[in-house]
Protein backbone atom coordinates (compact mmCIF):
# COMPACT_ATOMS: atom_id res chain seq x y z
CA UNK A 1 0.00 0.00 0.00
CA UNK A 2 1.13 3.11 -0.93
CA UNK A 3 1.55 6.01 1.67
CA UNK A 4 -1.20 8.92 1.51
CA UNK A 5 1.79 11.64 0.78
CA UNK A 6 2.52 9.20 -2.09
CA UNK A 7 -1.01 9.43 -3.37
CA UNK A 8 -0.92 12.93 -2.62
CA UNK A 9 1.46 13.53 -5.18
CA UNK A 10 0.43 11.24 -7.62
CA UNK A 11 -3.07 12.89 -7.51
CA UNK A 12 -1.15 16.36 -8.47
CA UNK A 13 -0.19 14.91 -11.61
CA UNK A 14 -3.19 13.07 -12.60
CA UNK A 15 -5.28 16.73 -11.86
CA UNK A 16 -2.64 18.28 -13.56
CA UNK A 17 -0.95 16.53 -16.56
CA UNK A 18 -1.66 17.21 -19.98
CA UNK A 19 -1.13 14.58 -21.92
CA UNK A 20 -4.68 13.21 -22.67
CA UNK A 21 -5.44 16.79 -23.32
CA UNK A 22 -7.16 17.01 -27.20
CA UNK A 23 -5.70 19.47 -29.39
CA UNK A 24 -7.34 22.94 -30.10
CA UNK A 25 -9.03 21.60 -32.98
CA UNK A 26 -10.60 18.34 -31.85
CA UNK A 27 -11.88 19.87 -28.70
CA UNK A 28 -13.46 22.73 -30.48
CA UNK A 29 -15.35 20.33 -33.30
CA UNK A 30 -18.43 19.60 -32.01
CA UNK A 31 -18.10 16.04 -33.17
CA UNK A 32 -14.49 15.71 -31.95
CA UNK A 33 -12.96 14.56 -34.95
CA UNK A 34 -9.26 13.66 -34.64
CA UNK A 35 -7.83 16.20 -37.23
CA UNK A 36 -4.44 16.15 -35.63
CA UNK A 37 -3.75 12.31 -37.07
CA UNK A 38 -5.40 12.78 -40.08
CA UNK A 39 -3.93 15.76 -40.86
CA UNK A 40 -0.66 13.67 -40.20
CA UNK A 41 -1.66 10.97 -41.84
CA UNK A 42 -1.91 13.35 -45.17
CA UNK A 43 1.37 15.10 -44.82
CA UNK A 44 2.93 11.44 -44.97
CA UNK A 45 0.47 10.73 -48.00
CA UNK A 46 -1.38 7.99 -46.56
CA UNK A 47 -4.15 9.40 -47.52
CA UNK A 48 -6.41 6.08 -47.36
CA UNK A 49 -5.82 6.14 -43.53
CA UNK A 50 -6.30 9.60 -43.14
CA UNK A 51 -10.42 8.95 -44.59
CA UNK A 52 -10.37 5.85 -42.21
CA UNK A 53 -9.61 8.06 -39.45
CA UNK A 54 -12.54 10.96 -40.32
CA UNK A 55 -14.86 8.74 -40.84
CA UNK A 56 -14.28 7.38 -37.11
CA UNK A 57 -16.65 10.24 -36.41
CA UNK A 58 -18.19 11.67 -39.58
CA UNK A 59 -20.24 10.39 -42.25
CA UNK A 60 -20.19 13.44 -44.54
CA UNK A 61 -16.92 13.86 -45.17
CA UNK A 62 -16.78 15.14 -48.65
CA UNK A 63 -19.78 17.66 -47.72
CA UNK A 64 -18.27 19.06 -44.56
CA UNK A 65 -15.13 19.44 -46.45
CA UNK A 66 -17.32 21.84 -48.69
CA UNK A 67 -19.70 24.03 -46.42
CA UNK A 68 -18.70 23.10 -42.45
CA UNK A 69 -18.73 26.67 -41.13
CA UNK A 70 -15.32 24.87 -39.53
CA UNK A 71 -15.24 26.32 -36.09
CA UNK A 72 -12.06 23.89 -35.33
CA UNK A 73 -10.04 26.37 -37.55
CA UNK A 74 -11.07 29.36 -35.53
CA UNK A 75 -9.27 27.99 -32.20
CA UNK A 76 -6.49 26.62 -34.48
CA UNK A 77 -3.25 28.10 -33.02
CA UNK A 78 -1.46 29.44 -36.27
CA UNK A 79 -4.95 31.59 -36.36
CA UNK A 80 -3.91 32.67 -32.82
CA UNK A 81 -0.12 33.52 -33.49
CA UNK A 82 -0.58 34.30 -37.01
CA UNK A 83 -4.08 34.69 -38.08
CA UNK A 84 -3.39 32.07 -41.00
CA UNK A 85 -5.21 28.59 -39.34
CA UNK A 86 -4.97 25.34 -41.19
CA UNK A 87 -7.48 24.65 -43.67
CA UNK A 88 -8.85 21.75 -41.91
CA UNK A 89 -11.82 21.10 -44.17
CA UNK A 90 -9.92 21.61 -47.22
CA UNK A 91 -7.81 18.94 -46.36
CA UNK A 92 -10.88 16.32 -45.22
CA UNK A 93 -12.23 17.00 -48.78
CA UNK A 94 -9.26 16.16 -50.48
CA UNK A 95 -8.88 12.55 -49.01
CA UNK A 96 -12.92 12.32 -49.06
CA UNK A 97 -12.82 13.40 -52.85
CA UNK A 98 -10.05 10.91 -53.50
CA UNK A 99 -10.32 8.51 -51.28
CA UNK A 100 -13.40 7.83 -49.96
CA UNK A 101 -13.83 3.79 -50.94
CA UNK A 102 -17.64 2.98 -49.61
CA UNK A 103 -16.40 -0.47 -49.83
CA UNK A 104 -14.28 0.28 -46.86
CA UNK A 105 -17.12 1.88 -45.02
CA UNK A 106 -17.83 0.45 -41.70
CA UNK A 107 -21.27 -1.47 -41.91
CA UNK A 108 -20.94 -3.27 -38.55
CA UNK A 109 -24.31 -3.20 -36.32
CA UNK A 110 -25.21 -4.59 -32.77
CA UNK A 111 -27.42 -7.04 -32.75
CA UNK A 112 -31.48 -6.21 -32.73
CA UNK A 113 -32.62 -4.90 -29.50
CA UNK A 114 -36.42 -5.56 -30.69
CA UNK A 115 -37.00 -1.65 -30.19
CA UNK A 116 -38.33 1.06 -32.98
CA UNK A 117 -37.29 4.93 -33.03
CA UNK A 118 -38.77 7.04 -35.42
CA UNK A 119 -36.82 10.25 -36.48
CA UNK A 120 -38.76 13.38 -38.20
CA UNK A 121 -36.41 14.99 -40.74
CA UNK A 122 -33.77 13.86 -43.17
CA UNK A 123 -31.42 16.48 -42.07
CA UNK A 124 -28.14 16.02 -40.62
CA UNK A 125 -28.98 15.82 -37.06
CA UNK A 126 -32.02 13.46 -37.81
CA UNK A 127 -29.44 11.61 -40.24
CA UNK A 128 -26.62 11.38 -37.82
CA UNK A 129 -28.90 10.12 -35.32
CA UNK A 130 -30.59 7.47 -37.26
CA UNK A 131 -26.85 6.29 -38.22
CA UNK A 132 -25.84 5.75 -34.59
CA UNK A 133 -28.86 4.65 -33.48
CA UNK A 134 -28.98 1.76 -36.15
CA UNK A 135 -25.61 1.11 -35.66
CA UNK A 136 -26.48 0.24 -31.76
CA UNK A 137 -29.31 -2.15 -33.28
CA UNK A 138 -32.42 -0.76 -33.11
CA UNK A 139 -34.53 -0.35 -36.46
CA UNK A 140 -35.02 3.25 -37.49
CA UNK A 141 -37.53 4.92 -39.81
CA UNK A 142 -36.78 8.40 -41.27
CA UNK A 143 -39.65 10.32 -42.28
CA UNK A 144 -39.15 13.21 -44.37
CA UNK A 145 -41.23 15.44 -45.43
CA UNK A 146 -39.52 16.08 -49.04
CA UNK A 147 -38.93 13.67 -51.84
CA UNK A 148 -34.63 13.90 -51.42
CA UNK A 149 -32.64 13.70 -48.72
CA UNK A 150 -30.10 16.45 -46.89
CA UNK A 151 -33.19 18.63 -45.59
CA UNK A 152 -31.98 22.06 -45.26
CA UNK A 153 -28.45 21.19 -46.38
CA UNK A 154 -30.29 20.04 -49.77
CA UNK A 155 -32.59 22.80 -50.25
CA UNK A 156 -31.10 25.83 -48.07
CA UNK A 157 -27.55 25.31 -49.53
CA UNK A 158 -27.06 26.30 -53.05
CA UNK A 159 -25.63 23.44 -55.41
CA UNK A 160 -22.66 25.44 -56.32
CA UNK A 161 -21.29 25.39 -52.68
CA UNK A 162 -22.40 21.34 -52.31
CA UNK A 163 -23.03 19.21 -55.37
CA UNK A 164 -26.01 16.96 -54.58
CA UNK A 165 -24.11 13.64 -55.76
CA UNK A 166 -22.02 13.90 -52.97
CA UNK A 167 -25.38 14.07 -50.60
CA UNK A 168 -26.98 11.12 -52.15
CA UNK A 169 -23.42 9.67 -52.01
CA UNK A 170 -22.54 10.03 -48.33
CA UNK A 171 -26.23 8.91 -47.10
CA UNK A 172 -25.52 6.02 -48.73
CA UNK A 173 -24.54 4.87 -45.92
CA UNK A 174 -27.68 5.08 -43.95
CA UNK A 175 -29.22 3.00 -47.15
CA UNK A 176 -26.80 0.41 -46.63
CA UNK A 177 -27.00 -0.26 -42.79
CA UNK A 178 -30.44 -0.66 -43.09
CA UNK A 179 -31.71 2.95 -42.45
CA UNK A 180 -35.34 2.93 -43.63
CA UNK A 181 -36.85 6.24 -45.60
CA UNK A 182 -40.08 7.62 -45.86
CA UNK A 183 -39.59 10.46 -48.42
CA UNK A 184 -42.40 12.49 -49.41
CA UNK A 185 -44.17 12.12 -45.90
CA UNK A 186 -45.27 15.28 -44.34
CA UNK A 187 -46.08 14.58 -40.52
CA UNK A 188 -49.64 16.10 -39.48
CA UNK A 189 -51.12 15.72 -42.98
CA UNK A 190 -50.04 12.13 -44.30
CA UNK A 191 -49.60 10.65 -40.91
CA UNK A 192 -50.10 11.76 -37.33
CA UNK A 193 -48.05 12.36 -34.96
CA UNK A 194 -49.36 10.76 -32.29
CA UNK A 195 -49.83 7.28 -34.67
CA UNK A 196 -45.93 7.97 -34.72
CA UNK A 197 -45.45 8.00 -31.30
CA UNK A 198 -47.70 4.60 -30.72
CA UNK A 199 -46.18 2.97 -33.02
CA UNK A 200 -42.28 3.32 -32.21
CA UNK A 201 -40.65 3.22 -28.73
CA UNK A 202 -39.20 6.63 -29.03
CA UNK A 203 -39.33 9.56 -31.67
CA UNK A 204 -36.56 12.13 -32.33
CA UNK A 205 -37.54 15.39 -33.90
CA UNK A 206 -35.18 16.60 -36.10
CA UNK A 207 -37.09 19.19 -38.62
CA UNK A 208 -35.17 22.12 -39.93
CA UNK A 209 -36.13 25.70 -39.82
CA UNK A 210 -38.48 25.50 -43.20
CA UNK A 211 -40.38 28.82 -42.22
CA UNK A 212 -38.75 32.08 -43.48
CA UNK A 213 -39.36 35.36 -41.85
CA UNK A 214 -40.20 39.11 -43.48
CA UNK A 215 -39.62 42.23 -41.32
CA UNK A 216 -43.18 43.64 -41.33
CA UNK A 217 -42.43 46.88 -42.66
CA UNK A 218 -44.40 48.45 -44.79
CA UNK A 219 -45.26 47.02 -48.38
CA UNK A 220 -43.90 43.77 -46.94
CA UNK A 221 -47.17 41.77 -48.58
CA UNK A 222 -46.69 43.31 -51.99
CA UNK A 223 -46.15 40.66 -54.79
CA UNK A 224 -42.97 40.13 -55.70
CA UNK A 225 -41.23 40.17 -51.93
CA UNK A 226 -40.05 36.59 -50.76
CA UNK A 227 -37.85 35.22 -48.00
CA UNK A 228 -35.02 33.18 -48.65
CA UNK A 229 -36.06 30.23 -47.33
CA UNK A 230 -38.93 29.42 -50.24
CA UNK A 231 -36.29 30.78 -53.08
CA UNK A 232 -33.22 28.47 -52.00
CA UNK A 233 -35.76 25.63 -51.59
CA UNK A 234 -37.00 26.41 -55.33
CA UNK A 235 -34.07 27.17 -56.94
CA UNK A 236 -32.17 24.03 -55.26
CA UNK A 237 -35.18 21.67 -56.57
CA UNK A 238 -35.88 22.80 -59.87
CA UNK A 239 -33.18 25.98 -60.89
CA UNK A 240 -36.02 28.18 -61.49
CA UNK A 241 -37.60 31.10 -59.86
CA UNK A 242 -39.38 34.20 -61.31
CA UNK A 243 -36.59 37.48 -60.68
CA UNK A 244 -36.75 40.71 -62.48
CA UNK A 245 -33.79 42.51 -63.64
CA UNK A 246 -33.27 44.23 -60.48
CA UNK A 247 -33.58 42.59 -56.64
CA UNK A 248 -32.70 43.70 -53.48
CA UNK A 249 -31.75 41.08 -50.61
CA UNK A 250 -31.78 41.88 -47.06
CA UNK A 251 -29.58 40.31 -44.28
CA UNK A 252 -25.41 40.21 -43.75
CA UNK A 253 -25.56 36.51 -42.93
CA UNK A 254 -24.42 33.11 -44.94
CA UNK A 255 -27.80 32.59 -46.10
CA UNK A 256 -28.76 36.60 -47.31
CA UNK A 257 -24.57 35.56 -49.46
CA UNK A 258 -26.35 32.49 -50.96
CA UNK A 259 -29.50 34.17 -51.96
CA UNK A 260 -27.42 37.34 -53.40
CA UNK A 261 -25.29 34.39 -55.50
CA UNK A 262 -28.02 32.07 -56.77
CA UNK A 263 -29.62 35.26 -57.80
CA UNK A 264 -26.78 36.36 -60.44
CA UNK A 265 -26.77 32.78 -61.55
CA UNK A 266 -30.46 33.50 -62.41
CA UNK A 267 -29.92 36.56 -64.76
CA UNK A 268 -30.38 39.16 -62.33
CA UNK A 269 -28.52 42.27 -63.41
CA UNK A 270 -28.49 44.41 -60.36
CA UNK A 271 -28.35 42.54 -57.04
CA UNK A 272 -28.17 44.90 -54.37
CA UNK A 273 -27.76 43.73 -50.47
CA UNK A 274 -28.72 45.39 -47.81
CA UNK A 275 -27.36 44.79 -43.93
CA UNK A 276 -27.43 46.62 -40.97
CA UNK A 277 -23.72 45.94 -39.82
CA UNK A 278 -20.69 47.48 -40.86
CA UNK A 279 -19.23 45.19 -43.40
CA UNK A 280 -16.07 44.59 -41.16
CA UNK A 281 -18.84 42.89 -38.37
CA UNK A 282 -21.28 41.33 -41.31
CA UNK A 283 -22.00 37.81 -39.65
CA UNK A 284 -21.49 36.14 -43.02
CA UNK A 285 -18.21 34.70 -43.31
CA UNK A 286 -15.64 37.35 -44.73
CA UNK A 287 -14.86 34.59 -47.79
CA UNK A 288 -18.49 34.38 -48.62
CA UNK A 289 -18.75 38.46 -48.84
CA UNK A 290 -15.81 38.30 -50.89
CA UNK A 291 -16.89 36.13 -53.69
CA UNK A 292 -20.43 37.98 -53.48
CA UNK A 293 -18.66 41.08 -53.97
CA UNK A 294 -16.34 38.86 -56.89
CA UNK A 295 -19.45 38.35 -58.65
CA UNK A 296 -21.01 41.54 -58.84
CA UNK A 297 -23.34 41.49 -55.76
CA UNK A 298 -23.51 45.27 -54.65
CA UNK A 299 -23.26 44.93 -50.56
CA UNK A 300 -24.45 48.21 -49.08
CA UNK A 301 -23.26 47.82 -45.28
CA UNK A 302 -24.68 49.69 -42.78
CA UNK A 303 -28.52 50.10 -43.76
CA UNK A 304 -31.66 48.60 -43.09
CA UNK A 305 -35.21 48.64 -44.52
CA UNK A 306 -37.81 51.70 -44.31
CA UNK A 307 -40.40 50.39 -46.77
CA UNK A 308 -41.20 49.17 -50.39
CA UNK A 309 -43.56 50.81 -52.59
CA UNK A 310 -45.79 49.40 -55.27
CA UNK A 311 -47.71 50.18 -58.73
CA UNK A 312 -50.34 47.78 -59.03
CA UNK A 313 -49.97 45.65 -56.29
CA UNK A 314 -46.72 44.57 -57.00
CA UNK A 315 -43.20 45.98 -55.85
CA UNK A 316 -41.24 48.31 -57.63
CA UNK A 317 -39.43 50.41 -54.98
CA UNK A 318 -37.01 49.82 -51.83
CA UNK A 319 -35.99 52.38 -49.59
CA UNK A 320 -33.33 51.93 -46.81
CA UNK A 321 -31.85 54.32 -43.90
CA UNK A 322 -29.02 54.53 -42.56
CA UNK A 323 -28.31 51.76 -39.34
CA UNK A 324 -26.13 53.59 -36.62
CA UNK A 325 -26.24 50.77 -34.24
CA UNK A 326 -27.34 47.40 -34.13
CA UNK A 327 -27.23 46.34 -30.32
CA UNK A 328 -27.98 48.28 -26.79
CA UNK A 329 -25.58 49.04 -24.44
CA UNK A 330 -26.71 45.52 -22.62
CA UNK A 331 -25.72 43.70 -26.23
CA UNK A 332 -29.27 43.53 -27.06
CA UNK A 333 -30.48 43.67 -30.55
CA UNK A 334 -32.32 47.33 -30.61
CA UNK A 335 -31.24 48.74 -34.15
CA UNK A 336 -30.94 53.18 -34.16
CA UNK A 337 -31.16 54.67 -37.43
CA UNK A 338 -30.04 57.98 -39.15
CA UNK A 339 -33.85 59.11 -40.36
CA UNK A 340 -31.71 62.26 -42.03
CA UNK A 341 -30.32 59.76 -44.30
CA UNK A 342 -32.62 57.47 -46.73
CA UNK A 343 -32.08 56.27 -50.03
CA UNK A 344 -34.43 54.74 -52.49
CA UNK A 345 -33.78 51.95 -54.94
CA UNK A 346 -35.51 50.88 -57.71
CA UNK A 347 -36.26 47.25 -57.54
CA UNK A 348 -38.45 44.57 -58.64
CA UNK A 349 -37.94 42.15 -56.13
CA UNK A 350 -37.16 41.76 -52.32
CA UNK A 351 -36.29 38.90 -50.51
CA UNK A 352 -35.71 38.72 -47.07
CA UNK A 353 -33.00 37.03 -45.29
CA UNK A 354 -32.98 37.96 -41.60
CA UNK A 355 -34.05 34.36 -39.92
CA UNK A 356 -36.02 31.56 -40.20
CA UNK A 357 -38.48 29.40 -37.72
CA UNK A 358 -39.50 25.61 -37.00
CA UNK A 359 -42.86 24.64 -38.66
CA UNK A 360 -43.90 22.61 -35.16
CA UNK A 361 -47.63 22.71 -36.23
CA UNK A 362 -47.50 18.87 -36.53
CA UNK A 363 -47.63 18.61 -32.51
CA UNK A 364 -50.25 19.33 -30.20
CA UNK A 365 -49.06 21.85 -28.44
CA UNK A 366 -51.00 21.19 -25.39
CA UNK A 367 -49.24 17.73 -25.11
CA UNK A 368 -45.21 19.23 -26.51
CA UNK A 369 -43.98 22.87 -25.16
CA UNK A 370 -43.01 25.07 -27.45
CA UNK A 371 -40.78 28.27 -27.95
CA UNK A 372 -40.07 30.92 -29.43
CA UNK A 373 -39.63 30.60 -33.50
CA UNK A 374 -41.51 27.01 -33.42
CA UNK A 375 -38.59 25.38 -31.57
CA UNK A 376 -38.95 23.18 -28.69
CA UNK A 377 -37.92 23.03 -25.39
CA UNK A 378 -35.73 20.32 -24.23
CA UNK A 379 -33.72 19.36 -21.31
CA UNK A 380 -29.89 20.69 -22.70
CA UNK A 381 -28.15 17.55 -21.38
CA UNK A 382 -30.61 14.72 -22.93
CA UNK A 383 -32.59 16.71 -25.29
CA UNK A 384 -35.51 15.15 -23.93
CA UNK A 385 -38.95 17.35 -23.95
CA UNK A 386 -41.41 16.92 -21.57
CA UNK A 387 -43.00 13.84 -23.36
CA UNK A 388 -40.92 10.97 -22.07
CA UNK A 389 -40.38 9.25 -25.17
CA UNK A 390 -39.69 12.37 -27.21
CA UNK A 391 -36.38 14.03 -27.95
CA UNK A 392 -35.27 16.75 -30.08
CA UNK A 393 -31.96 17.58 -32.26
CA UNK A 394 -30.69 20.21 -34.28
CA UNK A 395 -32.83 23.53 -35.83
CA UNK A 396 -35.93 22.38 -34.06
CA UNK A 397 -34.30 22.54 -30.52
CA UNK A 398 -33.04 25.78 -31.46
CA UNK A 399 -29.43 24.94 -29.88
CA UNK A 400 -27.38 24.49 -33.15
CA UNK A 401 -26.49 26.87 -35.99
CA UNK A 402 -24.27 24.84 -38.54
CA UNK A 403 -24.70 21.51 -39.72
CA UNK A 404 -21.93 20.03 -37.55
CA UNK A 405 -23.44 21.15 -34.85
CA UNK A 406 -26.65 19.65 -35.61
CA UNK A 407 -24.65 16.03 -36.38
CA UNK A 408 -23.69 16.67 -32.81
CA UNK A 409 -26.91 17.06 -31.80
CA UNK A 410 -27.93 14.35 -33.25
CA UNK A 411 -25.41 12.17 -31.72
CA UNK A 412 -26.30 13.51 -28.18
CA UNK A 413 -30.04 12.45 -28.80
CA UNK A 414 -29.30 9.29 -29.85
CA UNK A 415 -27.29 8.50 -26.85
CA UNK A 416 -30.24 9.76 -24.37
CA UNK A 417 -32.59 7.73 -26.91
CA UNK A 418 -30.39 4.60 -26.23
CA UNK A 419 -30.03 5.44 -22.79
CA UNK A 420 -33.57 5.78 -22.21
CA UNK A 421 -34.90 2.55 -24.01
CA UNK A 422 -31.84 0.52 -21.56
CA UNK A 423 -33.30 2.14 -18.37
CA UNK A 424 -29.76 3.85 -18.03
CA UNK A 425 -29.02 7.53 -16.26
CA UNK A 426 -29.13 9.86 -19.42
CA UNK A 427 -27.22 12.27 -17.90
CA UNK A 428 -24.20 10.82 -16.41
CA UNK A 429 -20.96 11.38 -18.14
CA UNK A 430 -22.01 13.90 -20.51
CA UNK A 431 -19.45 16.55 -20.11
CA UNK A 432 -17.80 17.01 -23.53
CA UNK A 433 -20.31 16.35 -25.80
CA UNK A 434 -20.09 19.29 -28.35
CA UNK A 435 -17.87 22.03 -27.82
CA UNK A 436 -15.70 22.36 -25.14
CA UNK A 437 -12.54 24.07 -23.99
CA UNK A 438 -9.62 22.03 -23.88
CA UNK A 439 -6.89 21.73 -20.80
CA UNK A 440 -4.10 21.81 -23.01
CA UNK A 441 -1.73 24.69 -22.84
CA UNK A 442 0.72 25.02 -25.57
CA UNK A 443 3.38 28.13 -27.00
CA UNK A 444 4.48 28.19 -30.51
CA UNK A 445 8.38 28.62 -30.33
CA UNK A 446 10.14 31.50 -31.83
CA UNK A 447 11.45 29.61 -34.63
CA UNK A 448 7.99 28.40 -36.07
CA UNK A 449 7.80 29.92 -39.27
CA UNK A 450 4.74 31.86 -40.11
CA UNK A 451 4.13 29.62 -43.35
CA UNK A 452 1.10 31.13 -45.53
CA UNK A 453 -2.16 28.78 -45.56
CA UNK A 454 -2.94 27.84 -49.27
CA UNK A 455 -6.29 28.66 -50.56
CA UNK A 456 -8.15 26.03 -52.96
CA UNK A 457 -8.22 26.43 -56.11
CA UNK A 458 -11.71 28.34 -57.61
CA UNK A 459 -13.21 28.94 -60.81
CA UNK A 460 -13.24 32.09 -62.45
CA UNK A 461 -16.18 34.56 -61.47
CA UNK A 462 -17.63 35.40 -64.90
CA UNK A 463 -17.59 32.32 -65.53
CA UNK A 464 -19.06 30.90 -62.72
CA UNK A 465 -22.00 32.98 -62.45
CA UNK A 466 -23.43 31.12 -65.61
CA UNK A 467 -24.61 28.22 -64.05
CA UNK A 468 -25.05 26.48 -60.83
CA UNK A 469 -21.65 24.21 -61.34
CA UNK A 470 -19.23 24.17 -58.20
CA UNK A 471 -17.38 27.30 -57.44
CA UNK A 472 -14.69 25.91 -55.20
CA UNK A 473 -12.54 22.85 -56.79
CA UNK A 474 -10.47 22.21 -53.66
CA UNK A 475 -6.41 21.20 -53.59
CA UNK A 476 -4.38 19.82 -55.89
CA UNK A 477 -2.56 16.91 -53.80
CA UNK A 478 0.86 19.30 -54.09
CA UNK A 479 -1.25 21.54 -52.24
CA UNK A 480 -2.73 19.17 -50.14
CA UNK A 481 0.66 18.09 -48.56
CA UNK A 482 1.99 21.14 -48.27
CA UNK A 483 -1.06 22.75 -46.41
CA UNK A 484 -0.92 19.54 -43.77
CA UNK A 485 3.22 20.28 -43.56
CA UNK A 486 1.76 23.58 -41.87
CA UNK A 487 0.07 21.51 -39.16
CA UNK A 488 2.13 22.22 -35.41
CA UNK A 489 0.74 18.64 -33.82
CA UNK A 490 -0.41 20.11 -30.75
CA UNK A 491 0.19 17.84 -27.83
CA UNK A 492 1.79 17.71 -24.40
CA UNK A 493 3.85 14.63 -24.86
CA UNK A 494 7.11 16.40 -24.30
CA UNK A 495 8.50 14.30 -21.10
CA UNK A 496 7.26 11.25 -23.49
CA UNK A 497 10.20 12.43 -25.93
CA UNK A 498 12.71 12.81 -23.08
CA UNK A 499 12.07 9.33 -21.49
CA UNK A 500 12.18 5.62 -22.84
CA UNK A 501 11.47 4.74 -19.61
CA UNK A 502 8.08 6.41 -19.37
CA UNK A 503 7.56 5.17 -23.30
CA UNK A 504 7.95 1.53 -21.61
CA UNK A 505 4.85 1.83 -19.13
CA UNK A 506 2.41 4.80 -20.19
CA UNK A 507 0.86 6.89 -23.01
CA UNK A 508 1.84 10.00 -20.83
CA UNK A 509 1.94 10.17 -17.11
CA UNK A 510 -1.25 10.88 -15.96
CA UNK A 511 -2.51 7.81 -17.52
CA UNK A 512 0.55 5.91 -15.59
CA UNK A 513 -0.70 7.32 -11.92
CA UNK A 514 -4.22 7.32 -12.45
CA UNK A 515 -3.76 3.48 -13.15
CA UNK A 516 -1.37 2.76 -9.66
CA UNK A 517 -4.21 4.96 -7.62
CA UNK A 518 -7.04 2.78 -8.76
CA UNK A 519 -5.01 -0.31 -8.66
CA UNK A 520 -3.51 1.19 -4.88
CA UNK A 521 -0.08 -0.70 -5.68
CA UNK A 522 2.71 -0.38 -7.93
CA UNK A 523 5.04 -3.28 -10.26
CA UNK A 524 8.18 -2.28 -8.08
CA UNK A 525 9.90 -2.40 -11.84
CA UNK A 526 8.48 0.88 -12.55
CA UNK A 527 9.87 3.06 -9.78
CA UNK A 528 13.06 1.36 -10.22
CA UNK A 529 13.60 1.58 -13.76
CA UNK A 530 13.82 5.62 -13.91
CA UNK A 531 17.21 6.44 -13.70
CA UNK A 532 16.50 10.04 -11.96
CA UNK A 533 18.06 11.75 -15.03
CA UNK A 534 15.19 14.77 -14.41
CA UNK A 535 14.61 15.21 -18.22
CA UNK A 536 10.87 14.54 -17.82
CA UNK A 537 10.95 17.17 -15.08
CA UNK A 538 12.96 20.10 -17.36
CA UNK A 539 10.41 19.17 -20.54
CA UNK A 540 7.19 19.25 -18.60
CA UNK A 541 5.34 23.18 -18.75
CA UNK A 542 4.28 22.59 -15.27
CA UNK A 543 7.43 21.17 -13.72
CA UNK A 544 6.11 17.90 -12.71
CA UNK A 545 9.23 16.18 -10.63
CA UNK A 546 8.25 12.71 -11.58
CA UNK A 547 11.64 11.32 -10.56
CA UNK A 548 11.47 12.41 -7.19
CA UNK A 549 7.93 10.70 -7.03
CA UNK A 550 9.68 7.57 -8.19
CA UNK A 551 12.33 8.00 -5.15
CA UNK A 552 10.04 8.55 -2.94
CA UNK A 553 7.97 5.35 -3.67
CA UNK A 554 11.37 3.29 -3.94
CA UNK A 555 12.53 4.57 -0.29
CA UNK A 556 8.47 3.64 0.92
CA UNK A 557 9.11 0.18 -0.35
CA UNK A 558 12.60 -0.69 0.65
CA UNK A 559 11.55 0.54 3.84
CA UNK A 560 8.79 -1.85 3.61
CA UNK A 561 11.03 -4.58 2.95
CA UNK A 562 13.57 -4.30 6.02
CA UNK A 563 15.50 -1.96 4.23
CA UNK A 564 16.21 -4.29 1.46
CA UNK A 565 15.28 -3.78 -2.93
CA UNK A 566 11.67 -5.47 -3.45
CA UNK A 567 13.19 -6.40 -6.69
CA UNK A 568 13.93 -10.01 -7.32
CA UNK A 569 16.94 -9.25 -9.37
CA UNK A 570 18.83 -6.67 -6.64
CA UNK A 571 19.51 -9.78 -4.46
CA UNK A 572 22.70 -10.50 -6.63
CA UNK A 573 23.68 -6.83 -5.85
CA UNK A 574 23.12 -7.35 -1.89
CA UNK A 575 25.46 -10.24 -2.22
CA UNK A 576 27.94 -8.08 -3.77
CA UNK A 577 27.63 -5.37 -1.85
CA UNK A 578 28.10 -7.94 1.47
CA UNK A 579 31.01 -9.56 -0.25
CA UNK A 580 32.41 -6.35 -1.19
CA UNK A 581 33.00 -5.61 2.30
CA UNK A 582 34.39 -8.48 3.38
CA UNK A 583 38.24 -9.47 4.27
CA UNK A 584 37.92 -12.04 1.37
CA UNK A 585 37.55 -9.18 -1.21
CA UNK A 586 39.73 -6.97 1.01
CA UNK A 587 43.26 -6.76 1.86
CA UNK A 588 44.94 -4.79 4.68
CA UNK A 589 47.52 -2.57 4.46
CA UNK A 590 49.60 -1.69 7.80
CA UNK A 591 49.96 1.76 8.36
CA UNK A 592 52.99 3.40 7.76
CA UNK A 593 55.01 5.55 10.92
CA UNK A 594 56.37 8.98 10.16
CA UNK A 595 59.90 7.42 10.20
CA UNK A 596 58.47 4.99 7.04
CA UNK A 597 58.15 2.22 9.16
CA UNK A 598 56.38 -0.45 9.38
Amino acid sequence: MLSQDIKKHMQDIVEGCMGDAPPYCEATCPMHTDVKKYVNFIGEGKYEDAIAVIREKLFLPATLGRICAHPCEEKCKREEVFQQPMAIAALKRFVADHYDDEAKWDLTVEPHKGKKVAVIGAGPAGAQAALDLRKKGYQVTIFEKLKVVGGMMRVGIPEYRLPRHIIDFEYGLLHKLGVEFKLGIEVGKDISFDEIRKTHDAVIIAVGAHKGIVIPVEGHQLDGVFHAVDFLREVSLTGKFPLGKKIAVIGGGNVAMDVARSARRLGVEEVHLFCLESKDKMPAHSWEVEEAEDEGVIIHAGFGPERMIGQGGKVTGFEVKECISVFDQDGKFHPQYNENNKQMFAVENVIFAVGQAVDSSFVNKEQIEIQRGGRFAVDPITLQTNLENVFVAGDASGRSAIVIEAMAEGRKAAISVDRYLQGQDMKKGREFEGCYKTWLETQVKDEVLNIPRIKTNQMDPYQRIKNFAEVDLGFTEGQALQEAARCLQCECKHCMKECEMLNDFCAYPKELFQRILKEGSVDPIIPFSCNMCSQCTLACPKNFKIHEHFMEIRKEMVKKNNGKSPIKGHKAIEIHQMLGFSKLFNTVRPAVNRKGRS
